[in-house]
């Protein structure tokens, strides 16, 4: 896929009310047009399940992937509604996919004025809580998840088969509901959700700018001053 005709994002959640908050927001000016929103629903089989029936059935038709959605922090000082992107996902058997996108998935969601940190997070089977968080921090966990490290797993199997498109750019971001401070069995949880809900729509303008930046030839990345005529997606 070229700029001139780039594939929708793909975003995996595994909760309705995750698609919901992303269904709301802001999309104008999306590579390729509205993104392809699918709920996976909890847990890594049922997630590497979804996503090997979606890039089987249409192995070209994405332009990028992107799991999206609340997760826990593990880490002390983050707070609820903070985003955590991923450089890297780790499974529970230890096995680490690394995601180039991190750094510039972070870049722009903080420039729409989101605190967001980086670094690796944890897939579990299970939820996480107490003294195993901190175990996982001490690892060099910043967050846990249930879904991303099976999403990952899918995408290495099939897309290098998936014709000549090549690697699928893609991205992970949670958005924090509850920390090592405040976990999901206190009063305080109902406001963190909302606050977390809410930094999930707000995200929205930034995975459009990091799945536009995917999209340009790698000459195009490179030019210091580009123009309107060099990057006609920006301008539709």
């Amino acid at each position: 896929m070229t700029s001139a005709n780039p594939a929708p994002l793909l975003v995996l959640c595994a909760l309705g009310p995750e698609v919901w908050a992303l269904r709301g927001g802001d999309w104008s000016g999306a590579a390729g047009g509205p993104p392809v929103l699918v709920r996976t629903g909890m847990g890594r089989r049922r997630a590497g399940l979804v996503v090997r029936q979606l890039l089987t059935a249409a192995p070209d038709g994405y332009g990028g992937l992107v799991v999206a959605g609340f997760g826990a922090a593990v880490a002390p000082g983050t707070r609820p509604g903070d985003v955590i992107v991923a450089n890297g996902v780790r499974d529970a058997e230890g096995n680490l996919f690394a995601i180039d996108s991190g750094p510039a998935l972070a870049e722009a969601l903080r420039s729409r004025g989101l605190t967001t940190h980086i670094g690796v997070h944890h897939t579990a089977d299970h939820v996480v809580r107490g003294l195993e968080r901190r175990a996982l921090h001490a690892q060099g966990a910043l967050a846990v998840d249930m879904e991303a490290a099976a999403v990952l797993a899918r995408l290495q199997e099939l897309r290098p088969a998936a014709g000549q498109g090549g690697a699928l750019p893609a991205a992970v971001l949670r958005v924090v509901v509850d920390t090592p401070e405040r976990e999901l069995i206190r009063p305080g949880t109902l406001p963190a959700g909302l606050r977390a809900w809410r930094t999930l729509r707000a995200a929205v303008p930034a995975l459009v700018d990091w799945h536009r930046q995917t999209c340009r030839p790698p000459a195009e990345l490179h030019r210091t001053h580009p123009t309107s005529s060099t990057l006609p997606q920006e301008a539709s």
